[in-house]
Parts: C-alpha cells; sequence; structure tokens
C-alpha cells in the first residue's frame, strides 16, 4: 500500500467519523465510505458491492432516544480495508463489520461521553457571547469524532497483510457463518422496515413483479432498472390521476344566469 493510499484512507476515515454525527452528508453511510475506500484501493466493485450489503443491514442501525445505535463509519472503512487487502469475500466482510460495529458503538460512547465536557465550555462562552470559542469547542468535538475512526484504521493499513490474514483465519468458522446468517436476517429486515415505510399498497404489485422477474430470469441489475423505468411510465400514462385535465368550455353564445330577485329594486 502506497503513502498516497495511506494519507486517502485516513482522510476518508475522518470524514466518516465527523458525518457521524453530522449526518447531513451521510458520508458515514456503507454504500459511501465502501465505495470510497474501493476507489483509493483500486477494487471500486468490491467496495460498492460490500457497501450495498451493508447499506440494507444499517437500515436497522439508528438512535433510538439514548440508546446508541452501531456504528457504522468504523464497521465501512476497516472491513473494506481487510476484505480488499486479505481478498476475503463479501460474506467475511459482512461478519468483520459487524464485530466492528458492535466495538465502534462502545467507542462512540466513550467520544461522546469525553465531548460533554466541550459542550460545557461552548455553553461558558455563550453565557460571555464568545462566538470564537463556540465555534473551536465544536471544532474540537468534530476533530474527536474524526480521531475515532482515524486511529482504527490506522492500525489496521500499518499491520501486515500476513498478520490479518492469520487474524482472520483464527476466527472459528461456526462464528464467521453464523455472523454471515444474521447479517442475511438483518437485509431482509432491512427491506421490511423501507416498505414499511413507504406504506404504498398500491405499488406492491410492481415490487412482487421485480422480485419473481429477479429470481426467474437471468436479468442484471441495468435490465431490472429499464424495467422498472418502462413500468413507472406506463403506470404513468394508464394512471388516471397523472393525466392532464381538459378544461370544459362553455357553449357559443351561453351567457352566465344571474339569479333575479324580484323583491330588489336594482334587479327591475
Amino acid at each position: 500500500m502506497t503513502t498516497l493510499q495511506i494519507v486517502l484512507l485516513l482522510l476518508i476515515a475522518a470524514i466518516t467519523g465527523m458525518g457521524s454525527v453530522l449526518d447531513e452528508g451521510q458520508t458515514h453511510r456503507p454504500l459511501v465510505a465502501c465505495s470510497l475506500v474501493g476507489w483509493v484501493l483500486g477494487d471500486i466493485t468490491t467496495g460498492v458491492i460490500l457497501g450495498g450489503t451493508l447499506e440494507m443491514m444499517a437500515l436497522g442501525w439508528m438512535n433510538v432516544g439514548l440508546a446508541m445505535a452501531p456504528d457504522t463509519a468504523i464497521a465501512s472503512v476497516i472491513s473494506t480495508i481487510l476484505v480488499i487487502n486479505t481478498h476475503q469475500g463479501v460474506g467475511e466482510g459482512i461478519a468483520i463489520a459487524v464485530a466492528l460495529a458492535a466495538a465502534g458503538q462502545a467507542l462512540t460512547i466513550f467520544v461522546r461521553t469525553t465531548t460533554v465536557f466541550l459542550i460545557h465550555r461552548a455553553d461558558a462562552y455563550a453565557e460571555v457571547g464568545n462566538m470564537r470559542g463556540i465555534e473551536i469547542m465544536h471544532i474540537t468535538a468534530l476533530c474527536f469524532q474524526a480521531l475515532r475512526v482515524m486511529i482504527p484504521t490506522f492500525v489496521v493499513v500499518m499491520m501486515s497483510v500476513d498478520s490479518v490474514q492469520v487474524m482472520l483465519n483464527g476466527i472459528p468458522s461456526v462464528v464467521t457463518h453464523g455472523l454471515q446468517i444474521g447479517g442475511g436476517i438483518i437485509v431482509v429486515v432491512g427491506y421490511a422496515m423501507v416498505i414499511n415505510m413507504m406504506s404504498v399498497k398500491y405499488l406492491m404489485p410492481f415490487f412482487f413483479a421485480g422480485f419473481l422477474m429477479a429470481a426467474f430470469t437471468s436479468f442484471n441489475l441495468v435490465g431490472l432498472g429499464g424495467m422498472g423505468l418502462v413500468g413507472a411510465l406506463l403506470y404513468m400514462q394508464l394512471n388516471p390521476k397523472y393525466q392532464p385535465k381538459a378544461a370544459v368550455a362553455a357553449p357559443a353564445g351561453a351567457h352566465s344566469q344571474v339569479p333575479v330577485n324580484d323583491e330588489d329594486d336594482l334587479d327591475a
């Protein structure tokens, strides 16, 4: 791995770490982070496939109240690095990502607890109107989030491929296989959550039609996407809701009839 690749990986790790709390750019999402790591390591195909698989799993990972969700940033970056460098499969990548997400969850709780001190300092600066101090506290907290992902990524990058391979081979197959099965179940739960959230029952026939086409034909994703576009266009053309309403023209010579009140002298 070249120096430029290491620098770019650490930069991606920093961006994903900050994105996990900013949420604006969604840079911490597996599909974005894994694809970027795959691009840097020269295997964007594996990065996109692993990121898409982890993305469906991460749909069920969300913060509810005070409950902290598993960390998708560390899971995405480090699992992609390990999978590409050691030439592992996507199944092994899922197993690695699940373990990393659980470890990253504890690390996230620690970092966010540490940044409470910075928030109190920002409150003190706000009381005296020190805007510069408030900005410094917020930037410092973001740097902590960046280091939370950068440091573990740097440790993994500095490890030799042989040592990583030995470590991965040391994981019992029953654990790896069990995590793969669990990851597949989570993907199904993610699909179910999206469908339930959309709650568009009139579009369910298209969903089932697409599932049957994918299961019983040899279409690739491009072909399925094209068929979906054709189906959407046909639906919009046949559905009356999407048809332009023609204005009703009044008959020639017709005039609006104004009701006449016989008791009103102005109408006489």
